[in-house]
């Protein structure tokens, strides 16, 4: 017998599924979207990215960022820009897209949101368990990384 209850794929799915169903209303206030939030996120916290290391921060599929990228460009939460031409070493031609002013606001009026779903989530886990499961989360996340991307 199969029981789906206790898949461990959709056990992760069904949580995340909520979570972003839940974030995603609150985000619509701030003028974004779950994804976009992935992406203003990260460059928050690891600064202007080159798209492929931006996809692979965001778990977001490349074709999809960029066009993703694209509207954020538009909406001002995000520019793209070449490597600063003076900068010693790395390619000239490389593109990074980096936070704007706007970005780097919408992000800091999200966080406390973002912080607060993360609470609520984490609801009668101690702050050991709290770390416990996000070691063992970033664990099975290295181990599907053997399937290929």
């Amino acid at each position: 017998m199969f029981d789906l209850a206790s898949y461990l794929p959709y056990l992760i799915n069904r949580a995340g599924v909520r979570l972003a169903v839940a974030f995603g209303r609150e985000l619509k206030p701030h003028g974004v979207v779950v994804q976009e939030w992935r992406v203003l996120a990260a460059l928050a916290a690891h600064g202007a990215q080159r798209l492929s290391d931006l996809a692979a921060l965001t778990s977001i599929d490349l074709s999809t960022l960029s066009r993703l990228v694209g509207r954020m460009v538009t909406g001002g939460l995000v520019a793209r820009g070449r490597v600063d031409p003076g900068r010693r070493g790395g390619d000239r031609r490389e593109v990074r897209v980096r936070l704007t002013p706007r970005g780097r606001q919408t992000t800091r009026g999200i966080i406390p949101v973002a912080r607060h779903y993360e609470k609520v989530a984490l609801a009668g886990f101690s702050p050991a368990e709290a770390r416990a499961l996000k070691r063992q989360l970033i664990r099975v996340y290295s181990n599907l990384d053997r399937l290929g991307r």
